[in-house]
């Protein structure tokens, strides 16, 4: 029988400490010693119900303290239980939709389920799966999970759901967007049903809906605020810009202290962009799905211990990853639709913190923007400017930093084939002719600082992170025309 639909219901939460809420104080004095000493609303709104057994619905725009809210909830509700851990048997089960979302859910939960000597792990694909299979094997107690790779290990016999007490499914909204509800209803139809259930998204779209009528029984609802309400910390710029201008913007922007995000549509884009920047002087690492699980992660590291200032994503990064003082989010690429604005945005001024977000905007891209800025509800200042312009010094302020891009070593001399046909190689290696590039619409024009962003990508190593000394290049300047030719709309190669 399908559960009955919640009523919403808007709570407007006191501030309580974490005591008041039922939280035990083990897990308190590690959240005091991690700088975490009060709730936020979500959190203060949620765990009272949480921690009594019930189902909760919880709805609250990204960076608003939602991992808080059912990490602390699912540890203390096991840690009262005390059922012994099972090989193969997790008691707690938390979906994520991507393996960024899973491992930081994890890294926040570790230092609070050690402190009650419960065992955590992660599972996710794009990683070798034999050591997930020994960590099942050898039981835990909460198991953070993206849905493709947990159900293969549930098919081939290595995971049982059947003693799981307590489901969350985090960023339910984005598991529905990336076309994860068929497998997570498999899923969900394997934990017992009468364990706890939560959810956290948020906004509660017609997908999500589906798993609440389908899961959740008589759920508790907390909104704390609408899908649209501004964050009054976050400004939004646009700044409509000549497309030959494009690239300089960006590395003025970039140079800046602080740590900035920059979203592009596709891999290719992000990559390109990336390599780009480099050989402009910018440190930068670039995130998005081409990406080795390993790279992923050293990327994801460099931004965040400050080794660089820079991440260049798709998005991939735009829910779900928290990273402590981004001063500035700019869309490179505007984003094909409303919500993917409101997601990428609110990498900055997260927890109360402040935080700009500028779009960058041709002559033909306008009607798009204008359209996504109505749909998002966001008030944003247009301003039409050219590199150089003092309002990019208000938006990113600081000394501009630049280093300059490693030497180009010259190409290897290669004696000249006998007489094969034109363009087929000779097996062994003999490589494709130096004047023959790709031609698509993220692929360098062929100019010295294309040389120079292929050379700068290399020297990064396999992080992408750059080298860091010297003085600004012209690599900015000359690499203009080539990123404004593949900054349209559309194009090949989406995805994340």
């Amino acid at each position: 029988m399908a559960a009955r639909r919640p009523q919403q219901q808007i709570t407007t939460p006191a501030h309580p400490s974490f005591a008041d809420l039922g939280v035990p104080d083990t897990l308190t004095r590690v959240l005091t010693a991690t700088g975490v000493d009060r709730p936020f609303p979500i959190q203060a709104a949620t765990l009272p119900d949480a921690l009594a057994g019930r189902d909760v619905l919880g709805r609250g725009r990204t960076g608003s303290g939602k991992t808080y809210a059912f990490v602390l909830a699912v540890l203390t509700r096991l840690a009262t239980t005390a059922t012994p851990r099972r090989p193969g048997r997790p008691r707690a089960l938390i979906l994520a939709p991507t393996r960024e979302l899973a491992t930081q859910i994890d890294s926040v939960m570790a230092p609070l389920a050690q402190a009650l000597s419960l065992r955590t792990m992660t599972v996710f694909g794009g990683v070798a799966a034999r050591p997930q299979i020994t960590g099942l094997r050898a039981g835990v107690d909460v198991l953070v999970a993206c849905p493709g790779r947990l159900a293969d290990h549930v098919q081939a016999g290595h995971a049982h759901l059947d003693a799981v007490e307590i489901s969350v499914l985090d960023e339910a909204d984005h598991m529905a967007d990336l076309g994860f509800l068929p497998t997570v209803r498999r899923l969900l139809d394997l934990t017992p049903r009468g364990g706890q259930r939560l959810l956290f998204s948020a906004t509660l779209d017609s997908g999500v809906d589906v798993l609440v009528r389908r899961f959740l029984t008589d759920p508790v609802v907390h909104s704390i605020d609408s899908p649209r309400s501004p964050v009054a910390a976050m400004t939004h710029h646009v700044l409509h810009v000549h497309a030959e201008d494009r690239f300089a913007v960006l590395v003025d922007l970039t140079a800046a202290p602080g740590r900035t995000v920059v979203f592009t549509r596709t891999k290719r884009g992000a990559k390109t962009l990336t390599r780009r920047l480099v050989a402009a002087g910018v440190a930068a690492v670039e995130l998005h799905g081409n990406l080795a699980q390993g790279a992923r992660t050293r990327n994801l590291k460099a931004f965040s211990d400050g080794t660089v200032r820079t991440l260049v994503a798709t998005d991939i990064a735009a829910r779900g990853i928290h990273v402590d003082d981004v001063a500035l989010v700019v869309h490179a690429d505007p984003p094909v639709e409303h919500k993917a604005y409101l997601h990428r945005s609110g990498r900055t001024a997260r927890a109360g913190a402040a935080g700009t977000v500028v779009t960058l905007m041709t002559d033909t891209q306008a009607p798009e923007v204008r359209e996504l800025t109505r749909k998002a509800g966001i008030s944003a200042t247009t301003t039409r400017l050219r590199p150089g312009d003092a309002l990019l010094r208000e938006l990113a302020p600081g000394e501009r930093t630049l280093s300059a891009p490693p030497a180009v070593r010259p190409a290897p001399v290669r004696r000249e084939a006998p007489s094969a046909p034109a363009g087929r190689g000779r097996r062994g290696g003999k490589a494709t002719p130096a004047t023959s590039t790709r031609s698509d619409s993220t692929t360098p024009t062929r100019s010295s600082s294309a040389g120079s962003a292929r050379s700068a990508a290399s020297s990064t190593g396999r992080s992408g992170v750059a080298r860091s000394g010297g003085t600004q290049s012209g690599a900015a300047r000359s690499g203009a025309a080539a990123f404004s030719a593949r900054a349209r709309p559309g194009g090949r190669g989406g995805g994340r």
